[in-house]
């Protein structure tokens, strides 16, 4: 005797493959935060209209061969017409990062231009808070140019992408 082959139920229905995406954050945090305000209480009684100062600068480190940190550095400072300081800033606001399946090309762009335009709202806020905490206006950094900063590290490295390896990825 034999026995009956199992009855065909209803098939579940297929999952469609979820596409890994290029790039996952995994967390975003304050490594530096420094605020200078050398002239306190003088340089709050005084309300003349002072000369800013602005960096901004995007670096990466490699942890493995998809995972990065990349970092954002803001370095601010207000002086006096007369050139005393009024405040000095920095901060430094970084993101854990991982890579998908993405070409070697697309490292540059996507830690260098799309990561820094993710923290960079969580940056402005600190710079904002940190300034109005110490009792000036809230400085509000304009948005910045992530293309152009990327294409200026391209040129000063001479074409090559600062903090991310140009050969392939993996150990070797």
């Amino acid at each position: 005797m034999s026995t009956p082959p199992p009855a065909a139920g209803p098939v579940p229905p297929q999952q469609p493959q979820q596409a890994q995406s290029p790039l996952t954050i995994h967390g975003q945090y304050i490594k530096d935060l420094s605020f200078e305000n050398p002239r306190a209480p003088q340089s709050l009684i005084e309300q003349k209209q002072p000369q800013l100062t602005l960096n901004v600068n995007v670096s990466t480190r490699q942890f493995d061969p998809k995972t990065f940190e990349v970092t954002l550095t803001i370095e601010a400072s207000a002086q006096t017409q007369e050139k005393e300081p009024l405040f000095v800033l920095e901060l430094i606001y970084g993101g854990t990062v991982s890579l998908g399946e993405v070409p070697q090309e697309a490292f540059g762009p996507l830690l260098l231009i799309e990561v820094p335009r993710l923290l960079f709202p969580f940056a402005r806020a600190i710079v904002a808070n940190a300034t109005r905490e110490a009792g000036f206006p809230p400085l509000n950094i304009a948005p910045v140019d992530f293309v152009a900063l990327y294409r200026q590290q391209l040129d000063a490295a001479g074409g090559a992408i600062p903090g991310v390896p140009t050969g392939p990825v993996g150990h070797a």
